[in-house]
């Protein structure tokens, strides 16, 4: 069964897993009866927590590891599995067509499982963990051009069942984060706005120079990689795609769940 959307995920913390009290958690909980109740035939994460040098898939013939990639949380965020089958057919797919998208170099990685990043909010989408999952990273060293690039090359996974999410965070500065926060920071919330307005208004050129066009760009990202996750979604989805927001919420002061739904105009 084809698919006509990809998504931009923002999984925020990894208590998203456990704290009944985040709204965001509740939101991807209805996934599959609210927000997409198709079953995809497997799944391709792009996670802003595996970043390399050049583009990489995790090719696991057997049973996706759960990764632990975060220090310091409560003792039963560790104790939490997501036992999900590799998805290799996908992996050497998805090398395929970055190959013929012009990407001359598309690297394995047969040992990595999967990250919080991905693992987390499918935890909560599809807590079966019974579809197939295959990782790809993102590259930090590049832009956001790069990356709508490489969605624009895996376009054609969604007219064979595979969903495309991009997992991040729209607004993401771990050191901006304040414990106690009662209300959003307004730097936060401008650059939130930004982001959705020129989503929904389909100005994606401006979304891929977003260091150039919007509002505190880089107090938002000091790093790109909780973005670029979005980048590889909306290139998946094609240039004329509608953007949809699904979820938006703000916790620590400046940490957004925002997260988006993208369908394409092709028939």
């Amino acid at each position: 069964m084809a698919l006509k959307d990809t998504f931009y995920i923002s999984h925020g913390s990894p208590t998203l897993s456990i704290d009944e009290s985040l709204v965001a958690r509740k939101f991807l909980q209805s996934w599959k009866k609210e927000v997409f109740p198709p079953r995809p035939t497997s799944i391709l994460v792009i996670s802003g927590h595996w970043d390399t040098a050049v583009p990489t898939v995790n090719v696991v013939d057997s049973t996706n590891d759960t990764i632990y990639d975060f220090y310091g949380f409560p003792k039963p965020t560790y104790q939490l599995k997501y036992p999900a089958p590799g998805a290799p057919h996908l992996a050497k797919r998805v090398k395929e067509l970055l190959k013929e998208g012009g990407f001359s170099r598309v690297d394995e990685d047969k040992k990595r499982g999967l990250d919080h990043g991905a693992w987390v909010p499918l935890l909560l989408m599809y807590p079966e963990a019974d579809i197939p999952v295959c990782q790809l990273s993102v590259q930090s060293n590049l832009d956001g051009t790069h990356h709508y690039n490489i969605g624009k090359a895996l376009a054609p996974l969604k007219d064979e069942g595979v969903l495309i999410v991009g997992s991040g965070s729209a607004v993401h500065n771990l050191r901006a984060l304040e414990r106690h926060a009662t209300v959003a920071a307004p730097w936060a919330v401008e650059f939130d706005n930004w982001l959705k307005e020129a989503l929904l208004e389909g100005r994606y050129e401006d979304v891929n120079h977003y260091e150039q066009k919007a509002p505190h760009a880089k107090k938002a990202h000091p790093w790109p990689d909780h973005l670029y996750p979005l980048h590889v979604a909306v290139g998946a989805a094609g240039e004329n795609s509608k953007a949809k927001l699904i979820h938006s919420s703000i916790d620590l002061g400046s940490l957004s769940y925002a997260s988006y739904q993208f369908t394409s105009d092709v028939i």
